[in-house]
């Protein structure tokens, strides 16, 4: 049936679902520390102070991003202010985007049905569809990764007649990868196209021309903003760029560390119901449409490069390994297609994952409302071990009673759907199971996520949100945060005394400064003289040390 509608139809129908998915809500929370914030703030930076071609933070050099999601959301933030919803919307738009490319890609590759199952695995999975409603950074980056080495596949087949158009897109979108968080976009690409052409044992004709052609389109494109660095005379900033890429690869950065499985673990959790689906597609199979084969081994090989690289990398971050969301989608969709076809069969134990992890995975969400009921006794009993996550779950949260709902029914309904609808209606479950998916991370989105916000971060943003517009300095003492910057409105300082803490602390300042700390290392703080105690909340604790001036005033 879906295979009779035009493709053009199906595009519009993914590109308005898609908008309504993506686009509502994205201004409903606070930006989250650190990765959307730092971006936002880099953009907001930008903008204050008019100089778009260098990146800063706190109006000094920031070395550890190139700019191109950067100017994307300066361009947001001049259509609609400088906001959560300007910083989140570049993401929802390549969210449209990318199913686009995927059901494109998918219908040349069998038809309408496959292309729409492959958008439904992507968009139906948990973390998948919450990564297009966010600030941060790899959505776009992951689309030119994904891009660049499709088109690369596509240049290595012998009867192709478009070998530079390939050669060119791919050199094009493996140079805004660069551009858009650094070489570990080449990496990926190098990486899974070495062990591709590794696959098909070299079989392989390259022309120097063709080759050319990609070095000067990629040095171009992904070089660009490196090379004007470098004319501009500033020499550090790429320098402690290429510094930090290899940092990320030899140590934890920012105290992001995890163990060896990490990302394996990651992904089977966060990308359910796709990761259970998709394990079937790992093994080898009699498929005779060569395209498609070759487009499988692809996969496979760009899930374990993803896997493999981030691994091997010491900086453990959820996002890191996102890349893994297109080959695991693709997988899932190729079990459900050929479950349909006939041509594999949906097996018992693929049903009992299903059920055991949606357990898992619902169970804290049936749960979460019931940490406000019952807190006292978690912070009279000294069960949690940490004096700033109890004095966290002491925020005035308001919690309506039917937050358990989301976690609850997605739980009965993936087992109503496995019970209820047989294996052979494999399309009509699998349709189930992500549309359910989708409804129950978009609730959790709604419902569940704000009130987390409430307790982890909102006291710190509120407390930056009424200093923000004062003349003042603000410092956050002993530990990391952009919304200092971001929600305090800060503007580029005049006096550069005000980069050193121990002035801020104990030198002559010339306006207030007003310091935040967390509750563990406010005791350090009690030895400076003139620093007042002004309050605190949720385990945050606030100080001001006036100017000499202000107090004669």
């Amino acid at each position: 049936m879906i295979n009779k509608i035009s493709p053009l139809k199906l595009q519009i129908i993914i590109a308005v679902a898609s908008a309504l998915l993506f686009i509502p809500f994205l201004g409903s929370v606070h930006l989250f520390d650190w990765d959307e914030i730092n971006f936002a703030e880099a953009a907001r930076e930008m903008i204050v102070t008019n100089d778009y071609l260098n990146v800063q933070i706190n109006f000094l050099p920031f070395w550890e991003k190139p700019p191109l999601f950067i100017w994307m959301q300066v361009l947001s933030m001049k259509i609609f202010g400088i906001n959560e919803f300007a910083a989140r919307f570049p993401n929802a738009i390549v969210g449209i985007i990318t199913f686009l490319v995927i059901f494109n890609i998918g219908r040349k590759l069998n038809d309408n049905l496959f292309g729409i199952l492959w958008v439904l695995a992507f968009a139906g999975s948990l973390f998948p569809f919450l990564y297009f409603k966010s600030g941060i950074i790899d959505p776009w980056f992951n689309l030119f990764i994904f891009l660049g080495i499709y088109f690369l596949f596509l240049y290595s087949f012998p009867e192709n007649k478009k070998k530079l158009l390939n050669i060119f897109l791919s050199a094009t979108f493996a140079g805004l990868a660069v551009l858009t968080k650094g070489p570990v976009g080449f990496l990926l690409i190098a990486v899974t196209c070495l062990f591709f052409l590794f696959a098909i044992k070299f079989k392989l004709k390259v022309k120097i021309t063709e080759v050319l052609v990609y070095l000067l389109v990629f040095i171009l494109i992904g070089g660009s903003w490196f090379i004007i660095q470098l004319l501009n005379g500033n020499y550090d900033t790429v320098i402690d760029f290429m510094l930090y890429q290899v940092r990320l690869f030899q140590s934890q950065d920012a105290g992001h560390g995890g163990f060896f499985g990490y990302h394996f673990v990651i992904l089977f959790v966060s990308v359910f119901p796709t990761s259970i689906l998709a394990l079937k597609s790992f093994k080898k199979e009699n498929i005779k449409d060569s395209y498609y084969k070759l487009m499988k081994k692809l996969m496979i090989i760009l899930f374990w490069a993803v896997l493999i690289i981030f691994t091997i990398v010491k900086t453990k971050i959820v996002h890191y390994s996102s890349l893994a969301y297109f080959p695991l989608s693709f997988l899932a969709a190729s079990f459900i297609y050929r479950v349909y076809l006939k041509e594999i069969v949906w097996n018992k134990w693929i049903s009992v994952l299903l059920i055991i992890l949606s357990f898992i995975i619902a169970a804290p969400f049936v749960l979460i409302q019931f940490i406000d009921k019952f807190k006292s006794s978690i912070i009279a009993n000294n069960w949690i071990q940490d004096e700033f996550v109890n004095a966290n779950l002491q925020a005035d949260v308001q919690w309506s009673g039917y937050e358990f709902l989301p976690g609850l029914l997605y739980f009965i309904i993936i087992v109503l759907i496995l019970i209820l609808i047989k294996k052979e209606f494999v399309i009509k479950r699998a349709l189930l199971l992500w549309i359910s998916t989708i409804i129950f991370t978009f609730s959790v989105s709604i419902m569940i996520v704000p009130k987390i916000e409430m307790y982890s971060q909102n006291a710190l943003i509120e407390y930056f949100k009424s200093l923000a517009g004062k003349d003042v300095y603000i410092k956050n003492f002993h530990f990391k945060s952009y919304a200092t910057y971001f929600y305090g409105k800060t503007t580029a300082p005049v006096n550069n005394k005000s980069y050193d803490q121990n002035w801020l602390l104990t030198g002559d300042i010339d306006k207030d400064v007003y310091f935040v700390t967390k509750l563990q290392y406010s005791s350090l703080l009690k030895d400076v003289t003139d620093l007042e105690h002004i309050g605190e909340k949720n385990g945050f604790v606030f100080f001001v040390r006036k100017a000499k001036n202000t107090q004669l005033n």
